[in-house]
């Protein structure tokens, strides 16, 4: 599959394909007789990794250091282990900043319709005093 097709699957732009590529983050892409890049389904399955990690908030530089502990193979679990549950510790950090957000964002969205159905409701009685 060539890296247009696989930015449309994944939602990757291929600039960020090429860039994870170029970097070491995104094995080596086989490419045909032309050049282009054909992407196979394990590399489609790495990139939606990445994808899934940085979304995440994993860094290029933590992800360059599992991808390379998956690399060399046995004996190499407990690190990465340690790389995802370090990971997972900042996940649960920005969940609860981003849910501190958002009930900060609901309580000021709560006051505003207040204001405004009191608002509402003094236009209301004003058409009635009339």
């Amino acid at each position: 599959m060539n890296i247009k097709k696989v930015s449309e699957q994944t939602g990757v732009s291929a600039d960020t394909i090429r860039y994870y590529e170029r970097i070491g983050l995104l094995p080596r892409v086989r490419r045909n007789k032309s050049g282009i890049r054909d992407f196979s389904e394990q590399d489609i399955a790495a990139l939606e990794f990445i994808r899934c990690f940085r979304s995440a908030g994993m860094s290029v530089e933590s992800l360059i250091e599992y991808m390379s502990l998956v690399e060399e193979g046995e004996g190499t679990e407990k690190a990465r282990m340690k790389i995802l549950e370090e990971q997972r510790e900042k996940l649960i950090s920005r969940i609860a900043e981003l849910q501190a957000a958002k009930e900060r964002l609901d309580y000021k969205i709560e006051n505003y319709k207040n204001i405004i159905l009191k608002k509402e409701e003094s236009l209301f009685e004003d058409d009635k005093n009339e």
